[in-house]
């Protein structure tokens, strides 16, 4: 089930969208559950990371799809996000907010279908195991295959990812159970490491994302194993 949002203050538009929506399923095969919202903020408001394309509206009367796709980024850098608009002249700022495409006004089913045509596209081609983290900004989508370690600190984690380092509240045996069929093992107490970017083990240590980490005696024998079989599958 593709979970889809349709951002548009014009109830014409917004229903033209939900019937393509419905054609392109009857005729793709692809099962979508549509979520409406007819202003920017009103999906600002709700947003936790639950969609997998949003169809924004540009022109809004309280929050503009621009700005509401600005603050969605921040928490969300793997949704798709196409914007509805009759005006050009926003390129720039949809590279910005790595927007896919354009839906130009008035909509015609033809072009429509072949932007949600690249749009699912980029869907499966998405690897990893989709996981929402609750940082302090809120949620914020992650792909395990973006994640090179967790680390525990006190009582917060901390990811580090290829975009940056993030700061959540939480447990590391909750993500321990989420991540070991992804390709993860814990080295120690403190660390969780995916086992895609280690690079080797020296000194009783694993060698990732530049430094190194302690693996403890205990587990030792049992990390070897893990990364052999990864490494040879």
């Amino acid at each position: 089930m593709i979970e889809i949002a349709i951002v548009d203050d014009e109830d014409s538009y917004a229903s033209q969208l939900k019937k393509f929506i419905g054609q392109y399923q009857s005729e793709s095969g692809n099962m979508f559950h549509i979520t409406e919202y007819r202003d920017g903020d009103d999906i600002v408001a709700s947003f936790h990371c639950q969609f997998d394309i949003i169809l924004m509206d540009i022109q809004m009367k309280f929050m503009d799809g621009m700005s509401a796709a600005e603050e969605i980024r921040k928490l969300d850098s793997k949704v798709i996000i196409m914007f509805i608009t009759n005006m050009t002249d926003y390129a720039i700022r949809g590279y910005q907010v790595d927007a896919l495409d354009y839906i130009l006004k008035p909509v015609s089913y033809f072009a429509f279908s072949q932007k949600l045509d690249r749009a699912v596209s980029r869907l499966d081609k998405r690897s990893g195991h989709e996981m929402s983290v609750n940082v302090s900004a809120g949620l914020k989508r992650l792909s395990s295959d973006t994640i090179f370690y967790i680390e525990s600190e006190g009582h917060n984690l901390i990811f580090h990812t290829e975009e940056g380092t993030f700061q959540a509240r939480a447990k590391m045996k909750d993500y321990e159970e989420e991540l070991l069929p992804h390709g993860f093992f814990r080295i120690n107490k403190g660390y969780l490491v995916n086992l895609k970017y280690v690079d080797g083990v020296e000194d009783g240590c694993c060698v990732i994302g530049g430094g190194k980490l302690l693996i403890s005696r205990a587990r030792k024998s049992e990390f070897m194993t893990a990364i052999t079989k990864y490494i040879s599958v």
